[in-house]
């Protein structure tokens, strides 16, 4: 039996933000969601997050999970004090807690995993994480037998020169027998220079103690300030691109290029750069997306080509080539060998297989056909100023540069709207649709003199 505990009750002043650190938004999700992530591969009987700074805030950010249970920490007297508040929620459980900081985003579930495992295995008292850093300055030394074993540890201020050496040092995460801890947590003191209750007190009061040393130091990381924030985010994106490359994605300079945990690659993508990649997106094998596009909750089909545009809630399907500089949203639906062009928008709409809109034209709520052919500066006019209404364009059918089509409208099957047409009635098929004024030419005409 295995309960998590989530100390997110700072404000986090260094943020120089209202909002409660564990909050802030790393790679689109927060701090502390990140921290339940990473709990992921262990089988939780409780999940409990300490609130405190804008505790009804945290509460909500996190209402969509309904197996996650607050307890509220008023003031805050220090990591020990924390976990003092779960004694009373937790006061029958008899299985081991895990205790986890709410601005700790880098935790890999694996780690964990093995932390408990190895907590677990040798049915140890405490189980500390603990990261051999290159720079240990300013950091508690654990100092160790040759079973892992924790003997002592030292504050960094405290340390002599040879003690200075050892690299390995307290991350604050840890797992605890829960009883054993609930017997610890009342003999805690505030004898600090903070005058807090320090939760690594504890380990004096519990045996045995063991280090379970991170593979990657950087997991362990903390977030504290904006600056840290931003390298959290280049370690989390060197993991991610990593995974793709070595999974057959191919990037051009991985360095420009960003892309979220939910996001899906088959082998043989291309990512040029400044590529970014968002939310769902999913792109299929032998796509080449960019330089300079980006992509949110979208899904691309194989050997679709996207240069230079903006691609969000839409469904490409296979062949297709975007760009450059097009924009496609909200629920797009493209066909196969479609061509989508230089300044063309597209909103809520969906388009047959072998169409083409090659250039600066704008279709909104518009269903079209196979092989349609939008000609340079076509518009759906669908906004009436109150409502948004439908075009229809079907199979085979052709507007010339500049046509307006005024919904709600519905042209046939192989019809032909010529250039410059404003169309307001629905058109049958095979047709020929000229609504334009007849050109007039006036002899021997100047501009009258003022």
């Amino acid at each position: 039996m295995v309960a998590v505990a989530i100390l997110a009750a700072g404000r986090g002043t260094r943020m120089k933000s209202d909002l409660p650190k564990v909050l802030h938004t790393l790679a689109g999700r927060s701090l502390v969601e990140r921290v339940l992530d990473s709990c992921s591969l262990l089988d939780l009987d409780r999940q409990i997050v300490i609130v405190g700074y804008h505790a009804e805030q945290v509460k909500q950010a996190l209402s969509h999970r309904p197996e996650v249970e607050f307890v509220e920490q008023t003031q805050q007297l220090g990591t020990g004090h924390a976990v003092q508040q779960v004694m009373s929620v937790l006061a029958r459980y008899q299985g081991d807690l895990l205790v986890l900081n709410g601005d700790a985003p880098l935790l890999r579930p694996e780690t964990l995993q093995k932390l408990v495992e190895a907590h677990q295995n040798k049915q140890n008292a405490a189980t500390l994480l603990t990261a051999n850093l290159p720079n240990p300055q300013g950091y508690g030394r654990v100092f160790c037998n040759s079973d892992s074993l924790v003997s002592h540890i030292i504050e960094d201020r405290d340390c002599n020169i040879a003690q200075q050496q050892n690299r390995r040092v307290n991350a604050g995460i840890y797992c605890f027998n829960w009883q054993k801890l609930a017997e610890s947590l009342p003999k805690l003191s505030t004898n600090n220079d903070q005058q807090e209750y320090y939760l690594t007190e504890v380990v004096d009061y519990l045996n045995p103690v063991m280090a379970f040393d991170a593979e990657d130091y950087r997991e362990t990381n903390g977030i504290n300030d904006r600056q840290q924030l931003s390298a959290a985010y280049d370690i989390l994106q060197t993991r991610i691109k990593d995974n793709w490359m070595k999974a057959g994605v191919t990037m051009i300079d991985p360095g420009s290029i960003t892309i979220d945990e939910q996001v899906e690659l088959e082998p043989d993508v291309i990512l040029e750069p400044q590529t970014h990649l968002r939310g769902t997106t999913k792109i299929s094998t032998g796509s080449r997306i960019g330089p300079g596009s980006l992509i949110e909750n979208s899904q691309i089909g194989a050997n679709v080509t996207i240069l230079y545009s903006v691609i969000s809630d839409a469904e490409i399907a296979a062949n297709t080539r975007i760009g450059p500089y097009a924009h496609l949203r909200g629920g797009v639906k493209l066909g196969e060998s479609c061509r989508v062009g230089n300044f063309v928008e597209i909103k809520k709409t969906t388009v047959g297989a072998n169409s083409n809109m090659a250039h600066l034209s704008y279709l909104g709520d518009a269903t079209l056909g196979d092989r349609v052919n939008i000609g340079a500066g076509t518009i759906t006019a669908n906004y009436d100023g109150k409502q948004k209404h439908p075009t229809t364009i079907k199979q085979g059918a052709k507007t010339g540069s500049n046509s307006v089509l005024v919904a709600p409208i519905t042209l046939g099957e192989n019809v032909t709207v010529a250039a410059g047409s404003v169309v307001t009635q629905d058109v049958q098929d095979n047709a020929l649709v000229v609504a334009r004024s007849r050109q007039k030419e006036i002899p021997d005409w100047h501009q009258p003199e003022e």
